[in-house]
C-alpha cells in the first residue's frame, strides 16, 4: 500500500503545481474566457491584432490562422496577417498584456475592448471603453508613462489581487 500512497501523493503535488502555473499565467494576460481546442485561451477577443497594430481597425481573425504565442492563442483574418506576428510577435502584442492602458495608469487591471485602442510610437494599447480612451486622450504621454511605472508591479499579480477584488 505504501507505493500507492506514495503515487497518489505525487499525483497530487504535481497537479497543484501544475495548476499553480497556470493560474499565475491567467492574469499575465487579458485573455477570453472559452479555450481554443488545444486549450489556450484567446487573446483580443479574437481580434486581428496585426489589423490593430497597424490602424486598419478592428478585423475579425478565425481560428484557421491562429498562433501560438507565449501559452496565448491570437486570431488573424489571414495567413498574411498570421505570419507577420509570427515573425515579430513584440510589434503585435498589445501593451500590459491586453488590459486598458488607462487601467494600468491608475493601478487597476481591467477589461480591454479593441474597439477602443490607440497605437503610439508602434506600440499597441487598448482601453476598456469610449471613458477610458477619452480620459487618455486628454493626457496621452502622462497616462502613458503612468501605466509605464505601474505595469512592472501590476504584471505578475492576480487580477483580484490588484483590483482589491
Amino acid at each position: 500500500m505504501k507505493p500507492i500512497h506514495t503515487l497518489i501523493t505525487a499525483a497530487a503535488v504535481i497537479g497543484s503545481l501544475s495548476t499553480a502555473s497556470v493560474a499565475l499565467a491567467v492574469d499575465e494576460y487579458n485573455l477570453s474566457s472559452g479555450t481554443t481546442r488545444t486549450g489556450e485561451r484567446v487573446a483580443l477577443r479574437g481580434t486581428d491584432s496585426v489589423a490593430l497594430a497597424l490602424g486598419l481597425g478592428v478585423t475579425d481573425g478565425h481560428a484557421k490562422f491562429s498562433h501560438i504565442h507565449d501559452g496565448v492563442a491570437y486570431y488573424f483574418a489571414s495567413s498574411d496577417s498570421r505570419d507577420a506576428f509570427a515573425a515579430d510577435p513584440a510589434a503585435y502584442v498589445p501593451q500590459y498584456g491586453g488590459y486598458c492602458a488607462f487601467g494600468v495608469a491608475v493601478g487597476k487591471k481591467l477589461d480591454a475592448n479593441p474597439r477602443f485602442a490607440d497605437i503610439v510610437n508602434g506600440k499597441l494599447y487598448l482601453f476598456l471603453d469610449a471613458g477610458a480612451f477619452a480620459a487618455y486622450e486628454e493626457d496621452k504621454s502622462g497616462t502613458l508613462a503612468k501605466a509605464e511605472k505601474n505595469w512592472p508591479g501590476m504584471q505578475h499579480v492576480a487580477v483580484s489581487e490588484v483590483n482589491g477584488r
